[in-house]
C-alpha cells in the first residue's frame, strides 16, 4: 500500500510540472509577475513588437514595432503618450533600439543605412551614416547600436555585409571589425548588442547560435554557446542584455525562452519560458531588456505582448 501511495505521488508531481508548464509557469518554476500588451494601431497597442530599450535614469521602456511606431511607456507598461515613426519606412521598419551616454534613443533605421538619435520627445538629434555601401563608414542592413562611456558608437550590420563599426563620440570613422562566417570573429546575422560591464563588447551572433565576446578595439576574447536546446545551448539568439547584479540575459528566438549566463564563464544560470500563447510562454520573441530592479522585460513578438518575469 505505502508503495503504490509513492507511485501516485510521483504520478501527481509529474502531472502538476505538466499542466504548470502548459499554462505559463517558466521553467524555472515562476509565473511572470506583469503581462500587458493589446493588438491593434491605436496609441498604446502592439504590433509585432521587434525591439525595446529601456532609459535607465527615468525607467522608461521604448518600443518599436511593426508598423514603425517607436512608443514611450512605464515600467508597468502603461503609455506615456509619445508616439512617433522614423521620417520613411516604406523600405521597411527599424529593428535594433539603445540608449546612449546622455539618456537619448538609438535606432537602428535598419533599411535606411542609419542609426537615429532622438530624444524622448521624438526629436530627431542627429543622423550616423545614412549612404549605404560596402566602404568603411558606408552601412547595409543595421541591426542595433550601443554606445560606451567614451562616446564610441558600435553599429552592427548583417545581410551584404556581416561586420561591426566603430565611430567615434563625433560619428567619426574608426575601425570596422569582422567578416561573414563561422570561426572567432566571424559572424552570421549579429542581432544584437551589449557594452558589459566589464567595458566588453558582447555580440547575439545568431545564425551562429553563440554569444561572441570581443574588446571595444576588436579582439576576440571568448564565445560560448552551440546550437540546441539544453542549458548552455542557444537557438538564434537574438538580443542580450546585463542585469544590475552583472549577469546577461539572452533571448532566443529559436527556443522560445530567456537564458541567464554568468558572462565571464558562459555557464548557464537558469531557463525560463516555452513555445505558446499562454503567460510564460513566447512566440518568436525578438528582444528583451533589464531593468534597475533586475526585472527582465521580453518582446513577446508574435504575441503582441511584454512579459515582465525575474529570475
Amino acid at each position: 500500500m505505502t508503495r503504490n501511495r509513492g507511485i501516485w505521488l510521483v504520478l501527481l508531481l509529474v502531472a502538476f510540472a505538466t499542466v504548470g508548464l502548459s499554462f505559463g509557469l517558466g521553467r524555472s518554476g515562476t509565473r511572470p509577475d506583469r503581462v500587458w500588451g493589446t493588438r491593434g494601431v491605436q496609441p498604446g497597442d502592439l504590433a509585432r513588437p521587434r525591439a525595446m530599450a529601456i532609459d535607465p535614469r527615468t525607467g522608461h521602456i521604448f518600443i518599436v514595432d511593426f508598423t514603425a511606431r517607436i512608443q514611450e511607456y512605464d515600467l508597468d507598461g502603461n503609455h506615456l503618450g509619445q508616439t512617433w515613426t522614423t521620417p520613411d519606412f516604406r523600405n521597411g521598419r527599424p529593428s535594433g533600439l539603445g540608449i546612449d551616454r546622455d539618456g537619448n534613443l538609438l535606432v537602428a533605421d535598419s533599411h535606411y543605412h542609419c542609426v537615429r538619435v532622438y530624444d524622448h520627445e521624438g526629436k530627431e538629434l542627429r543622423k550616423l551614416g545614412g549612404e549605404g555601401g560596402r566602404l568603411p563608414g558606408q552601412f547595409g542592413y543595421i541591426s542595433d547600436c550601443v554606445q560606451d562611456a567614451e562616446g564610441n558608437y558600435y553599429i552592427s550590420e548583417f545581410g551584404e555585409v556581416d561586420r561591426i563599426t566603430k565611430l567615434d563620440v563625433d560619428g567619426k570613422f574608426v575601425a570596422v571589425f569582422g567578416e561573414a562566417g563561422q570561426r572567432p570573429l566571424q559572424f552570421s546575422r549579429v542581432r544584437a548588442l551589449a557594452l558589459g560591464p566589464d567595458g566588453l563588447l558582447y555580440i547575439a551572433d545568431a545564425c551562429n547560435h553563440r554569444i561572441q565576446v570581443l574588446t571595444r578595439d576588436g579582439g576576440f576574447v571568448r564565445e560560448f554557446g552551440t546550437p540546441g536546446s539544453a542549458a548552455g545551448q542557444l537557438h538564434y539568439p537574438y538580443d542580450l542584455a546585463f542585469g544590475p547584479a552583472g549577469d546577461l540575459y539572452v533571448i532566443e528566438r529559436g527556443n522560445q525562452r530567456v537564458q541567464k549566463f554568468d558572462p565571464t564563464t558562459g555557464r548557464s544560470l537558469g531557463i525560463w519560458g516555452s513555445g505558446g500563447r499562454n503567460p510564460g510562454q513566447f512566440a518568436e520573441p525578438w528582444a528583451l531588456a533589464v531593468d534597475r530592479f533586475g526585472r527582465v522585460h521580453v518582446v513577446d513578438t508574435e504575441n503582441h505582448r511584454v512579459q515582465r518575469l525575474k529570475f
